[in-house]
C-alpha cells in the first residue's frame, strides 16, 4: 500500500509538473538571446537541418512544423508552430537553448544532437516560413 501511495504522489507530481508547463509560457533566459548562430544564412546548414527536422520533429511538430503532427495530438501542451510571427519574433538563441533544454512534453537534445546539428535545425526552422 504504501509503495502504491508513493507511486501515485510521483504521478500526481508530474502531472502538476506538465500541466503548470502547460499554462505558463516558455521564454528562454535573457542571456540565450545573447548567443550567437555560427551558422546564419548558410544554405547547407538549411539542408541539413531539414534532415534532422523530418528525423526528430516532425512526428509531434508535423511535415509542415505547423505543430500538426501525428503524436503531436495527445501533447499538452501542443508542440509548437514553426510558421508563426511568435515564434519567428524569437532569438536563433532562445530557439537554440529550448531545442537544447527541452521542456516536457518536448524532448531536450543536448546528448542527441551536436551544437552543429542544433544549430542546423535553428536555421531550418527560420526557414520554414519563407
Amino acid at each position: 500500500m504504501k509503495s502504491m501511495n508513493k507511486l501515485l504522489l510521483a504521478l500526481s507530481f508530474l502531472v502538476g509538473i506538465v500541466t503548470a508547463n502547460s499554462q505558463t509560457p516558455w521564454v528562454a533566459p535573457k542571456s540565450a538571446d545573447a548567443i550567437s548562430n555560427p551558422l546564419k544564412n548558410d544554405l547547407t546548414a538549411i539542408k541539413k537541418g531539414k534532415a534532422i527536422f523530418v528525423q526528430f520533429c516532425a512526428i509531434c511538430h508535423g511535415d509542415k512544423g505547423k505543430g500538426d503532427g501525428l503524436a503531436g495530438a495527445a501533447l499538452n501542451p501542443k508542440p509548437a508552430s514553426f510558421i508563426t510571427e511568435k515564434f519567428l519574433k524569437q532569438t536563433d538563441g532562445a530557439i537554440y537553448w529550448k531545442l537544447t533544454e527541452g521542456r516536457p512534453p518536448m524532448a531536450g537534445y543536448k546528448e542527441t544532437l551536436s551544437e552543429t546539428q542544433r544549430w542546423q535545425l535553428v536555421n531550418y526552422l527560420k526557414s520554414l516560413k519563407k
